[in-house]
């Protein structure tokens, strides 16, 4: 066996490969074309964040059967590429979490101090000790969007700096947050009380662009702002204007919504922005961990096909994949339909295995359901640790087998409990497109790809009219309807296949509609 570590891997996880007796080719970054070039000598790559594994590195990969990310974030990878070819797809998840927690902590110490600029006025051989007046840690508030593992790293610290804190995460429970000492509210409130913010969430639609005009408006006049999360949370024309205007008073950025950002931007040259060139997870100690953690999942997978931290490959018997492949694929779509719907915490997740389906498998399917509901809360969620990360998270997790199925020969239906109540979907497989065929009790048949509008209705004339002129105006292009209702006039459940993303704007102004209930955009 042969491996091909990229990116200079720290010397301790090739001396991993090296006890097991696996050669092993050190290289630094490659280019996608160069990868291409020789992925089909090697049975496994492993890369940190400087090379692409682009669709095109994959194109010739005859031989590897896994590539492994030595850090967490696998952008730099295209899994499905990877996938049609065969190839597991592994990360490290939880490697950098420390790191990156502390590094959030000191930058919004050197924002505090203003440490960099001082260091730099000092080097310039002056000495303005009056410039640069500072602000006290203790008692101050500190806001946290997004308390999953790196923002739990970052309250305990800042508890230890005798703040207070307070945390804004929909899928925390408040009894989770006590246990830490933190006081949970609304993301509306913890703009309003903070002195400081700090975001820890994973970039989805509904946080891309989430620091806006809009939002600053909600904040402290003079609060400060951290992101080591991703660049793409924040809308960096915007916070410039708050800078510009003294509504901010000093932001600290690690992330940027290009990377690396172009020379020019303005944001770079504001005296009150500390900026550093995505440093959350290096230091020494979690690179090295990192090192280590990726060769030891390459090598248990190579040698005895135990297979860690998969974010595309569920652990089953390769020769049970081809039959259970389609309820795998519909497991994660059920589970993603309550994922983009629910905005509290989830207690109790139901799965129940109907008729023929519940001959299968069903295992790697739950988790399918799971990774498919938890994606929406976090980043580090995969097919490997979803029940880890709902155990985490106190998500009761049960399994039923039904031996017939009323209406399908297989049927999964998946329920959901949180505070507000039960929620529950059901869907089939038809050859090997996955279908929703019941939600909330309306019977309606759908394929789940795409792009989906979700409406609740009255039951009255002239509202799928409505709809589609609505859509049309917007330029929205319509490729499927289905409708569901339970008696006449009462409510109805549409959905819509859609060609073009509905942003919030759009759906804003269609719940304003006549006689509609609920708009929501779904992605499959």
């Amino acid at each position: 066996m042969k491996i091909l570590a990229l990116d200079n891997l720290q010397q301790v996880g090739i001396d991993v490969f090296s006890r097991e007796g696996i050669e092993v080719d050190v290289k630094g970054k490659m280019t996608p074309e160069e990868l291409a070039g020789v992925i089909s000598n090697y049975d496994a790559v492993v890369v940190r964040g400087a090379t692409k594994a682009t669709a095109a590195s994959f194109e010739n990969a005859t031989r590897v059967k896994v590539i492994g990310r030595a850090g967490s974030g696998t952008d730099n990878i295209d899994k499905q590429a990877a996938t049609k070819k065969g190839v597991v797809v592994m990360n490290t998840p939880g490697g950098n979490t420390v790191t990156t927690g502390e590094h959030a902590i000191a930058m919004m110490m050197a924002l505090a101090r203003q440490i960099p600029q001082a260091t730099a006025s000092m080097k310039a051989g002056k000495w303005e000790k009056n410039k640069f007046m500072g602000t006290e840690l203790t008692d101050k508030v500190l806001g946290i969007v997004g308390l999953g593992a790196i923002g739990k790293v970052v309250a305990e610290r800042a508890l230890g700096l005798k703040m207070a804190v307070v945390a804004f995460d929909p899928y925390v429970s408040k009894e989770d947050a006590a246990r830490l000492g933190v006081e949970t509210a609304s993301l509306e409130e913890v703009y309003r009380r903070s002195d400081f913010i700090t975001f820890h969430t994973p970039l989805t639609p509904e946080t891309k662009g989430m620091v806006n005009a809009a939002s600053i408006a909600k904040m402290k006049d003079g609060v400060y702002l951290v992101n080591c999360a991703r660049g793409a949370l924040v809308n960096e024309a915007d916070l410039l204007g708050a800078l510009q205007s003294g509504k901010v008073r000093g932001a600290a950025l690690d992330v940027f919504s290009t990377e690396p950002p172009p020379p020019e931007m303005p944001l770079l040259a504001h005296p009150n922005v500390v900026l550093t060139p995505h440093l959350g997870a290096a230091t020494t100690e979690a690179q090295e961990k990192v090192a280590v953690l990726i060769a030891e999942q390459i090598c248990d997978f190579l040698k005895k096909g135990t297979i860690r931290n998969s974010v595309n490959f569920p652990s089953v018997a390769g020769e049970l994949l081809p039959t259970l492949k389609p309820f795998l694929s519909l497991g994660e779509r059920l589970g993603a339909f309550h994922g983009q719907l629910v905005q509290e915490p989830v207690k109790e997740l139901k799965v129940e295995y109907h008729g023929e389906a519940g001959k299968l498998a069903t295992a790697p399917v739950t988790i399918s359901v799971l990774k498919g509901l938890l994606q929406y809360q976090t980043e580090e969620v995969n097919l490997v640790n979803a029940r880890m990360v709902a155990e985490e998270r106190g998500i009761k997790v049960t399994e039923t087998k039904v031996p017939k199925a009323e209406e399908y020969a297989s049927l999964i239906r998946v329920s959901v409990v949180t505070d507000k109540g039960e929620s529950s979907v059901s869907g089939t497989v038809f050859g090997s497109a996955p279908r929703v065929v019941r939600i909330q009790g309306f019977s309606i048949e759908a394929e789940l790809s795409g792009g989906i509008l979700m409406l609740q209705n009255q039951d009255v004339p002239g509202v799928v009219g409505r709809i589609g002129t609505f859509l049309g105006e917007k330029g929205i292009n319509i490729a499927g309807l289905q409708l569901g209702r339970k008696e006449v006039g009462g409510t109805a459940v549409s959905l819509i296949n859609v060609d073009n993303a509905v942003p919030e704007n759009v759906l804003a102004q269609m719940r304003k509609l006549p006689n509609i209930m609920a708009a929501n955009y779904l992605i499959f």
